[in-house]
């Protein structure tokens, strides 16, 4: 049995009142979402797609009632209480303005990268307020159990102030399709998660510099295929988050070493562990501190992993907050920081030079 050492790494399930309609059939939503809402007890009434026959194999694969012919039908559907995208980022923002209308859709759960371009994820997010809709975003890492655990013990102070803080990754995502017609690949797609538990753990930071060089295994034309930022935050703590998305060659005679580990150091201790996700395992969490463990190794344990059963605790904290009126965990507010945080590391590597968040206005 794990043992997670008087910590939650998953968070408790409160709310499972709300009828959720799935936009999108791919892997993230066929996997993930509702893998996730099937072991939580979510109840899932309907789905649609760009293709209803794919759909439909989703549908079948995991009861889902209703199969609509298109997502625009699936918005009017009067049944459909939150609207759960997954969908590109370039047609999101139509699908969110189109159920900002709908009386009967309480709340939605967007996809990140909320939108290409900050204007828009500020507008959207304007245009939520402005309807009384809850928009919440699916920053997912954020329920990842490490990082759920590490924020505990970072909140207990048990590592006194932090000084430095790492994400290491040498690993290959699964690059959507679609990807491959817009001019932005890794900080936008995969940096994204890095970036924004950052801030989960530490708050906003105050400058970004980001270096990027192209991916040999990716074919279609980008300019950030490996990337590297490094974020300076107002307590003094300094964090780098390296993205290597080559991770070296593979084939069937080559030792495959991919790998997520990250580092936390404090005055009083230091956190480590890994992100299990490019091998599907669970992610692990090991750390010494002087006030808390005498200086020895602590090592709590879960069984749980970030894909699927981070899943649940994002639909639920959407759930809850339609539930209580409380704002939600995962605001829209709170993701625009997020994209403009990309939005600086992309101008950080334009100009060859440290951006300061100052330069990117939110108007909020």
């Amino acid at each position: 049995m794990a043992d997670s050492l008087g910590f939650t790494p998953d968070p408790e399930v409160r709310t499972r009142d709300f009828r959720i309609g799935c936009i999108g059939a791919g892997m993230i939503m066929a996997e993930c979402h509702l893998a996730a809402y099937r072991q939580a007890g979510f109840p899932v009434a309907a789905i649609a797609s760009r293709t209803k026959a794919n759909a439909q194999k989703v549908a079948d694969r995991w009861g889902i009632p209703n199969v609509h012919d298109t997502p625009e039908a699936l918005i009017a559907d009067p049944e459909i209480e939150i609207l759960d995208i997954a969908f590109p980022p370039d047609q999101q923002p139509d699908l969110v303005r189109a159920a900002l209308k709908q009386p009967h859709i309480k709340g939605i759960l967007a996809q990140k990268p909320l939108s290409l371009t900050l204007d828009e994820a500020i507008a959207l997010r304007d245009e939520a307020t402005a309807a009384g809709k809850v928009l919440s975003v699916n920053q997912n890492m954020r329920y990842d159990q490490s990082m759920r655990v590490l924020k505990q013990i970072l909140d207990r102070g048990d590592l006194g102030d932090i000084v430095f803080a790492q994400i290491d990754m040498h690993a290959i995502p699964h690059w959507q399709t679609f990807l491959a017609d817009y001019d932005r690949l890794t900080l936008a797609n995969m940096s994204v998660h890095h970036l924004d538990v950052l801030r989960f753990l530490f708050g906003d930071p105050e400058e970004i510099y980001t270096a990027a060089r192209t991916d040999p295994r990716t074919e279609f034309a980008h300019t950030d295929g490996i990337t590297i930022s490094t974020l300076r935050f107002p307590s003094g703590v300094l964090a780098v988050s390296l993205e290597d998305v080559w991770s070296g060659p593979r084939g069937d005679d080559y030792d495959d070493d991919q790998h997520i580990n990250w580092r936390v150091d404090g005055t009083e201790g230091v956190a480590k562990g890994t992100i299990g996700w490019p091998t599907g395992v669970a992610s692990t969490l090991t750390y010494a501190s002087t006030k808390a463990t005498g200086g020895k190794w602590v090592t709590p344990t879960w069984e749980t992993m970030w894909f699927p059963h981070a899943f649940i605790g994002v639909m639920e904290q959407l759930q809850h907050a339609l539930k209580t009126g409380d704002p939600p965990a995962l605001t829209v507010a709170d993701n625009v920081k997020t994209v403009a945080l990309i939005e600086a590391g992309y101008r950080s590597m334009a100009e060859n030079r440290p951006v300061k968040l100052s330069e990117i206005p939110t108007r909020a």
